[in-house]
């Protein structure tokens, strides 16, 4: 397969370049900043913004991660960034493969399970209705603007990714706390941490891209979602430190900025959609996963 990656040298995006190399598909990458991402990657095929239709032109799918950091200060300036990354890139891409003489097979376009907004009693599947803040208004332009794709005679699959748990992301901010001995219950603790590794979110887009029975939407979360205070108390186990110690709302707004309200709210999202298709987890449950990301930064 030739495949077309946006979004590569990100957090997912550099996961699944490697992957794809790994197993022998040849890459093409789509990048703001070619030079770097041919630095980082010097065997795939890189393509600045500017030459969009070239790098669609002969794909046989397209990953789509690209987006702008939502961690951080939400200035106005930040939330039109993270809108138009999002929205605006995929509307470009779309129009790109339009006007493709040779379409791809598939578009694997990304999306979060922010789409939902927020709720700790509420339990939310793909069949759920959106939310209305900021994050849920970004994510439902963001998935309209991939379905005219369809009409070209391209598969769709939307993946509403949950937070990914890895080497980077949001626990490169939460593990400080706690190695310090001051980890402990993040905010009210209560809030659902819908998660994932990693390497299941490389594995399902994957799938996604060799299976063609998949299409629509998917929850990309672990089929075991926790409370927060589970989840800190699993991560000072694996660490063997101390989870006892609240940790403020504040302290985390200090680490991850406006973002921190995606921890700090939560949401209990299951992943209806791929476990009916029979997707095998390689981490369905936290402990494992945390296991293994920590041993691999050692």
């Amino acid at each position: 397969m030739t495949i077309l990656v946006t979004g590569a040298t990100g957090f997912i995006g550099s996961r699944l370049v490697k992957r794809l190399f790994t197993e022998g598909e040849t890459v093409r990458i789509l990048s703001r900043s070619p030079e770097r991402a041919q630095a980082l990657f010097p065997q795939a095929q890189v393509y600045p913004w500017t030459a969009l239709t070239a790098a669609v032109e002969g794909c046989t799918g397209v990953v789509n991660l690209a987006g702008e950091p939502i961690i951080g200060r939400w200035t106005p300036a930040r939330k039109q960034a993270i809108w138009d990354s999002r929205v605006g890139g995929t509307q470009r891409l779309v129009a790109a493969i339009g006007q493709a003489t040779q379409r791809p097979q598939v578009l694997i376009n990304a999306s979060a399970i922010g789409y939902y907004g927020a709720s700790e009693t509420v339990t939310f599947t793909e069949a759920s209705p959106p939310g209305n803040d900021f994050l849920a208004q970004v994510c439902q332009a963001w998935e309209q603007a991939a379905q005219p794709v369809q009409a070209l005679g391209v598969r769709l699959v939307l993946f509403r990714i949950g937070i990914v748990l890895g080497l980077g992301g949001a626990i490169r901010r939460i593990l400080p706390p706690f190695r310090a001995f001051l980890g402990g219950p993040i905010g009210s603790g209560r809030q659902w941490f819908a998660w994932i590794h990693q390497d299941d979110v490389v594995n399902l887009i994957l799938t996604a891209l060799r299976d063609e029975r998949w299409s629509g939407i998917y929850n990309a979360t672990a089929p075991e979602p926790v409370r927060m205070a589970e989840f800190c108390q699993v991560l000072g186990q694996v660490l063997h430190r101390p989870s006892w110690l609240p940790v403020p709302a504040m302290v985390l707004e200090l680490l991850l900025g406006d973002a921190a309200q995606v921890i700090l709210t939560g949401q209990r999202v299951l992943p209806e959609r791929v476990q009916a298709m029979g997707f095998t987890y390689q981490y369905p449950t936290l402990a494992p996963a945390l296991q293994d990301i920590l041993r691999s930064e050692k």
